[in-house]
């Protein structure tokens, strides 16, 4: 999409004490009439994005908000959306321009209620900044043991990589997962395996390029996260077409793991996240203070073997 053509627009997550945040509905004789989104319209000429947030904000709910950084960026046909948090603001929300809101939580809001450009934005909200990846090569105690003690860490979003084990190995340590993250509320998802995944009642699927590349849509109901490993535009692209939650994109920097790939680098991967329409994980070479860096350059946040993974 050209900057010519291009509109850009800015919307706002204000979060209550409770978690709740604040959508509004479109009105009737919109394009999207009944349909809740995140307040908010278009920059100005001249404007940066939170000068804009800021002006549209007074004017939609007449407060004074104060504008944090950008959650995510989704390109949506001729439009440009730039989600900013709101760390705060004076005033109380009220209707100005005779639109409807709610307070929800994100949990609560169904991707049904919400505009095709806002769904992101709620897997944005729900998806945690860690995204932690088991290591291969441990027996079951030593897993189990591990992300036990990283679900205690704070590891709300977990993928069981067993690449070499047999189905039923995998359905008995997935299982013993599946209790565990339950109690913290936290999510499991299964590589490559959605069939067995959703046999088990598991939190959704992470699918490799490899194995995304030949799907046409997603493999899960909306009910369960589907995310998909990429490593270049194309395949971030073809993630966002089939319908998936979110991506991890990778290697972002250098990683023992795979010494002879290429890293993307952080600048690139930054115009990339911009383009991707959906929430990323930067992995390869993370260490848990990249979050701060992956948060600058658009991105949910890290996924990590190692940095993730208790010692």
């Amino acid at each position: 999409m050209s900057g010519d053509t291009a509109i850009h627009v800015v919307a706002g997550v204000l979060t209550d004490p409770s978690g709740r945040v604040l959508l509004a509905q479109r009105p009737p004789g919109k394009h999207l009439a009944g349909l809740w989104e995140f307040p908010g319209g278009k920059i100005e000429a001249g404007e940066d994005a939170a000068a804009a947030l800021m002006r549209e904000l007074g004017e939609e709910l007449g407060i004074e908000a104060r504008v944090g950084r950008s959650l995510i960026v989704i390109p949506h046909g001729r439009i440009v959306l730039d989600v900013r948090e709101v760390l705060g603001w004076s005033g109380t929300p009220s209707s100005r321009e005779g639109q409807a809101l709610s307070w929800s939580l994100p949990a609560a809001i169904g991707y049904a209620q919400v505009t095709p450009a806002d769904r992101p934005v709620l897997a944005a909200l729900r998806l945690p900044a860690r995204y932690l990846i088991t290591p291969a090569g441990m027996d079951a105690d030593a897993l189990v043991d591990g992300v036990d003690r990283a679900l205690h860490a704070g590891v709300r979003l977990i993928q069981l990589r067993l690449p070499d084990a047999p189905r039923s190995q995998v359905a008995t340590t997935a299982r013993a997962l599946r209790e565990r993250c339950a109690l913290h509320g936290a999510h499991l998802l299964l590589n490559a395996g959605w069939e067995l995944a959703e046999v088990l009642g598991l939190g959704g699927v992470h699918l490799p390029a490899r194995v995304a590349r030949h799907l046409a849509s997603r493999p899960l109901p909306v009910q369960r996260w589907v995310g998909v490993s990429c490593h270049d535009r194309d395949e971030l692209a073809h993630a966002a077409r089939i319908g998936a939650d979110f991506v991890t994109l990778s290697p972002v920097a250098a990683t023992t793991s795979h010494p002879h790939a290429q890293p993307i680098g952080w600048e690139i991967a930054a115009r990339w996240i911009a383009e991707a329409a959906l929430p990323v994980y930067v992995l390869g070479g993370m260490r848990e203070d990249d979050i701060v860096h992956a948060h600058a350059v658009g991105a949910q946040g890290i996924a990590a073997i190692r940095a993730l993974w208790p010692h």
